[in-house]
């Protein structure tokens, strides 16, 4: 449809009386037989999909406005509003609307807003003339101009009667010029009267009014009026502040003389409702929405206006981006690019997207590039870390923000396909160490870490990382003890207790867990290189149960990948402890926290995870057979040995020559294959953020093949049973959880099992059995949990003999 005088945009308002904009379509006027009436209808100029469908009601009140709008209530709480490009295509309909009311086209307003009692009150009433009878505009009649204006704010169509009686007497130019007699002569009493007619004046909510009263002849006087509230000792200075301190600022000249205008109408507009005029009760909520749709609708034309003077815009970005502007001049450009985009919010989905093409056609991201000292991501990053509020509103702003930025699907394809994975690897090069350095900070006792990271974040981290009990006392710092770190050596606290701390670090875990799922090999190498899952379960341990769920949603989605590289990972570094340990510890408490962990095992159980599940059942069975409310685990029981009947029958079923090393794939091919893996992430990722886990011994690894895994358990049958733990009373193991990297990289780890859990529910008690253990596990090996208390004396041997090949199970 060409006819850009049917061009309209469609406005509702919202529950916070703003005004949200629905879509840009043509408007047109005709018969609707589902609506048994003539109705209006806009359809959108994208799709002509129908964005609204209105029959005009015999008894609506349409007012227009602004010679280009037409605002009417179809609801108590349902406002809406049709905004025309062209003064002539509002007249169009206007007259439609009219007609089919019965109404002059040259009112402003097509009925009277009167509720039941009003209209009982005016039937009562008698014979009056159409038009309230303003008092003279005196100074003798001020007074009772006030009470006049007063009365009739509770009264719709009293207010409107006033309102059309100032507008056709041209009385407020004569009410403010009373202002400045008043001023000269301080007259005092005159200036409050005045202060109580302006204030009503507004509260008529009529845009013809406001479009006299903030005119460029007479705003000031207005905001004069206003300084003299009764209620206060001392008149403000509002005109001295909008006139000396708020300096308005063109960065680049505005020849639009018209642009100019609005741009300070709009500035003092607003002014006056959010400074000036006090907040209105519930009674007067809805006095100002004719206000609020004024500023809302000023700002979208100063958009518009600023956006198509390409002269005017390129001037900026040539001035932005040149070497030789000075500081000062571009951070000015900078604020004005601020506020342009803070105005550009009030435009429609469409033309906002419009908008943004068109600064990223003329260059603002390399010319925002030339003001950063550091990148805008990690810029981003800090301020979520750093946010002082303690609901960290903010931060879970800037979460979401990071998340769209670094969401695959937001990412347009390109025609050689690599921006994608380019900006990725940028990513985790560049950015993820600051997204995980408090998480890494309050997970670790590596002093080393904690002084490079207090390094990086010393004054911002202070509102982060001090306890709760003296976070009300504290004050920013420059510095920061060790004291004040959650986790640090000095208290030996690991897990953080701080609420606002756990509140950002489960944050930070949403956002990992998001990658976990989007993000494919560059999480899993980084996830891998750091040991991060170890680091992340250290939370498990946390008072706070919504910091626990998120570290276990974390490795919840990780298996839920199915990824074999992944349960590797989890197996050989003995990942499950934590969370066994927090399930033991739940006790017999049916909560979120004992679900979730069901929930994980279960999945294990249902999905057949084999290398999972043999590890499961080989190491933590005996701690988790008592658990009978749920058959998770005897499940996972059954199928590890159905697997490993299953293992024995294929073996059996194989001729001896097959079965032998010289047929099969050794470990150390497996584990060359995996390195290869990794190198290639890591070439593709570019530089590794931290060197990557230590190779284990080849001869050492848990093989990758079920089958060889199998038949080595079977030649070592006899030394596993030796080794299974001896439960001396009805209960369950503990099993102690070391978030060193030790049991993944290898190193030398002991493990300790703790009490076993109290009575029983039939009555009986269960002794307490510490059972103290130390095994020793060549690198890459799988850790021993328990052995027996007389061992001692064998283990003081093997600290001094050679070492011995670690057992696959336990």
């Amino acid at each position: 449809m060409s006819d850009t005088r049917r061009r309209v945009k469609v406005y509702t308002l919202n529950e916070d009386r703003q005004w949200d904009d629905r879509g840009t379509g043509h408007v047109s006027s005709t018969y609707v037989e589902e609506l048994k009436g003539m109705s209006l209808l806009v359809r959108a100029e994208s799709d002509g999909s129908l964005l609204l469908e209105s029959k005009i009601n015999p008894n609506t009140a349409y007012q227009k406005q602004q010679d280009t709008l037409i605002v009417w209530s179809e609801a108590e709480n349902y406002d809406l509003a049709l905004s025309f490009q062209e003064k002539a295509g509002c007249d169009e309909i206007w007259e439609k609307i009219c007609q089919v009311q019965g109404k002059d086209p040259s009112v402003e307003v097509t009925q009277d807003l009167i509720d039941e009692s009003e209209e009982e009150r005016f039937e009562e009433m008698p014979e009056t003339s159409h038009l309230i009878d303003l008092p003279t505009c005196e100074l003798n009649k001020l007074e009772e101009i006030a009470d006049l204006v007063t009365s009739v704010l509770s009264s719709p169509i009293r207010r409107e009667k006033l309102a059309l009686a100032l507008e056709n007497e041209g009385y407020i130019k004569k009410l403010l010029q009373l202002f400045q007699a008043c001023e000269n002569l301080e007259n005092t009493e005159g200036l409050h009267h005045l202060y109580e007619i302006i204030r009503g004046i507004l509260f008529l909510n009529k845009a013809t009014l406001f479009e006299v009263m903030f005119s460029d002849e007479c705003i000031m006087d207005v905001v004069g009026c206003l300084e003299y509230d009764p209620a206060l000792a001392q008149p403000k200075r509002h005109r001295e502040f909008l006139t000396k301190t708020a300096k308005f600022k063109e960065v680049i000249p505005i020849t639009d003389s018209e642009l100019r205008q609005k741009i300070h109408q709009t500035y003092r507009v607003q002014y006056i409702q959010d400074i000036i005029l006090p907040t209105p009760s519930v009674f007067e909520e809805n006095f100002l929405s004719t206000l609020t749709s004024f500023i809302f609708f000023n700002k979208v034309e100063i958009v518009s206006m600023l956006q198509e003077d390409e002269k005017f815009l390129s001037e900026v970005f040539a001035q932005l981006t040149d070497e030789a502007t000075d500081d000062d001049k571009r951070r000015e450009l900078v604020n004005f690019f601020k506020e342009f985009c803070a105005f550009s919010q009030t435009l429609q989905p469409q033309n906002r997207d419009a908008f943004f093409k068109t600064l990223a056609k003329l260059g603002i991201l390399p010319a925002l590039e030339i003001v950063m000292d550091i990148l805008l991501i990690n810029v981003v990053i800090e301020q979520m870390i750093c946010d002082t509020d303690p609901e960290l509103g903010g931060a879970v702003q800037l979460m979401g923000l990071l998340r769209t930025l670094i969401d695959p699907e937001n990412m347009l394809a390109t025609t050689n396909k690599t921006e994608k994975s380019e900006f990725l690897n940028f990513f985790y090069n560049h950015c993820m160490h600051v997204l995980t350095a408090p998480l890494l900070t309050n997970t670790s006792e590596d002093k080393c870490e904690k002084d490079f990271f207090l390094k990086h974040y010393r004054y911002s981290w202070s509102f982060v990382c001090t306890p709760s009990h003296s976070h009300s006392h504290s004050t920013p710092s420059s510095s920061i003890s060790q004291d004040n770190i959650v986790g640090s050596n000095k208290n030996n606290t690991i897990c953080p207790d701080n609420y606002q701390t756990a509140q950002l670090l489960a944050l930070i875990l949403e956002l990992l867990t998001f990658c976990v799922e989007h993000h494919t090999y560059h999480i899993k190498n980084y996830i891998m290189n750091k040991d991060l899952l170890r680091r992340v379960l250290v939370l498990m341990n946390s008072k706070h149960t919504f910091l626990a769920l998120c570290a276990l949603r974390f490795m919840r989605r990780i298996i839920g990948l199915k990824d074999e590289f992944y349960n590797r990972y989890i197996t050989k570094g003995h990942l499950f402890e934590p969370v066994i340990n927090a399930l033991l510890d739940n006790g017999t408490r049916y909560n979120l926290l004992n679900s979730a962990v069901i929930e994980l095992f279960e999945f294990i159980r249902v999905e057949d995870i084999k290398s999972l599940t043999a590890h499961i059942v080989e190491n933590f069975y005996k701690a988790l057979e008592s658990i009978e409310y749920v058959q998770t685990f005897k499940g996972l029981k059954t199928k590890y040995e159905q697997e490993k009947d299953r293992q024995n029958q294929k073996l059996n079923s194989v001729p001896s020559i097959l079965r032998s090393n010289r047929f099969r794939r050794d470990a150390k091919a497996l584990e060359e294959d995996e390195e290869m893996w990794f190198n290639e992430d890591e070439e593709e990722e570019g530089k590794a953020v931290v060197a990557p886990v230590e190779k284990s011994k080849p001869e050492d690894d848990f093989p990758d093949n079920y089958e060889k895994f199998m038949e080595t358990k079977k030649a070592k049958e006899s030394e596993d049973k030796e080794n299974l733990p001896k439960r001396t009373s009805p209960g369950g193991f503990k099993f102690t959880f070391s978030h060193s990297a030790s049991a993944a990289n290898g190193t030398n780890s002991k493990s300790v099992v703790a009490q076993t859990p109290p009575a029983t529910s039939n009555g009986s008690s269960s002794k307490t059995t510490n059972l103290a253990t130390s095994v020793t596990a060549t690198k890459g090996s799988l850790v021993g949990l328990v052995d027996y208390p007389d061992d001692e004396e064998e283990d003081e041997e093997e600290e001094t003999s050679p070492r011995k090949r670690p057992r696959l199970g336990s």
